[in-house]
């Protein structure tokens, strides 16, 4: 097979960059390993047809954001019950509020002062009257990354870099809808994975187990991780891009959907401030609970898959102490060799990583993914939408 462009990654910001190319008139094939749109959006529904729930990026953060022109989207739903456990008690939320120094108090703090250069955010949270443990594990678990290794300034600058606007909504009827709209009418190949890529420049040949594929450019999605494990092999891949890649490394991320044998009696959404379990929420009526845990929890989330997951349930949700978990859907983000993690946080000294892993080689490499925007945008859905767009137009210049 043979094309003008081909595209790596069905995820959002390939699908972005796909459908504007293709858009512009340009012949574009896009290739994916999974057997399934969407990259690290995964939505679960329940065999009863009960509401969705979501195994990887969970809301639509902004009023403003691009997905809502998309899809159709709906306030996200408030918990009736918010907690916090520390210590492994669960304490209301509403104490925590009442504390002089509560999580997003400080984020927001953050945001507006910014921080000096080679400061992590727990050096930041020290230098106004820290340790503050409750909001390190805040960031932890917001950015997918130790904070002792998170960059202040990254932080606050990829906050005030998001013109999403202000809110929180979900997809109705399900996350997975964002990209199964954005490939409409394009060329996708699911089940597809290139393990090999050559080029020289103006042309591309991609070794995938159906064959050569060759095109005259490629652009190159997956997170970079990808690239450093060797998933993906690109040959002659310039030393300065393969040091940026090994620099944007994925934080770790694990999220469990775990059915019980008795239904919520509450919705409730719950912060484990001890770095045991992420976030944990339930909705009235229904017998799921959700886990979303990032960095150093995703590992404990991992290994209490079996016998412990009830356990940490017990602590989170105190209903489900008297339920038995009958079923559970992981997605091992972490684990996945076509992730390697959540997302990408801004670190530090990796400040120009991202910068130097989207730049175009011999205009015939480009690259796209959250990973190329952080530190400079929020690496969530808007950040690959913007990441794939910004690829497309750099590939559409390289044109002519």
């Amino acid at each position: 097979m043979r094309t003008e462009v081909l595209v790596i990654g069905a995820g959002v910001s390939g699908l972005t960059c796909a459908a504007r190319l293709a858009e512009a008139g340009v012949r574009t094939v896009v290739v994916e390993a999974r057997s399934r749109v969407g990259g690290r959006i995964r939505t679960f529904r329940p065999a009863d047809g009960g509401p969705s729930l979501e195994l990887g990026a969970q809301v639509v953060h902004g009023d403003r954001n691009p997905v809502h022109e998309i899809v159709d989207t709906e306030t996200a739903p408030r918990p009736t019950a918010a907690r916090v456990i520390s210590g492994r008690v669960g304490r209301p939320m509403g104490a925590l509020a009442r504390t002089p120094n509560p999580p997003w108090a400080l984020e927001a703090r953050l945001n507006a002062e910014g921080a000096g250069a080679g400061e992590s955010v727990n050096d930041w949270l020290g230098d106004r009257g820290g340790p503050y443990p409750v909001a390190s594990e805040w960031f932890r678990q917001i950015w997918a990354a130790d904070p002792e290794r998170l960059s202040a300034r990254g932080v606050a600058a990829a906050q005030r870099g998001d013109t999403a606007g202000r809110g929180e909504f979900v997809v109705s009827g399900g996350f997975d809808l964002l990209p199964r709209r954005l490939a409409e009418g394009l060329d996708v190949h699911t089940g597809c994975p290139v393990q090999v890529l050559g080029w020289s420049p103006g042309r591309v040949g991609a070794q995938t187990p159906a064959g050569i594929m060759e095109a005259e450019r490629v652009v190159v999605t997956v997170p970079p991780s990808v690239v450093t494990h060797g998933t993906l092999t690109i040959k002659d891949l310039p030393d300065h891009k393969a040091e940026a890649a090994r620099d944007l490394a994925g934080g770790d991320g694990c999220c469990v959907v775990a059915t019980l044998s008795v239904p919520a009696p509450e919705t409730a959404s719950v912060f484990d401030a001890d770095g045991a379990g992420g976030f944990v929420s339930c909705r009235e009526g229904r017998p799921e609970a959700l886990i979303v845990a990032r960095d150093a929890a995703a590992a404990r989330v991992r290994a209490a898959t079996g016998p412990g997951l009830s356990a940490l349930l017990a602590v989170a949700l105190p209903w489900a102490a008297r339920a038995r978990v009958v079923d559970t859907k992981v997605a091992d983000w972490g684990a996945d060799p076509w992730s390697g993690g959540a997302f990408t946080a801004p670190l530090l000294g990796a400040e120009r990583a991202p910068e130097v892993w989207a730049e175009p080689v011999a205009d015939t490499l480009f690259f796209a993914g959250e990973a190329t925007v952080s530190g400079t945008r929020l690496p969530w859905v808007q950040g690959a939408i913007a990441s794939g767009a910004i690829a497309a137009d750099r590939l559409l210049e390289a044109m002519g």
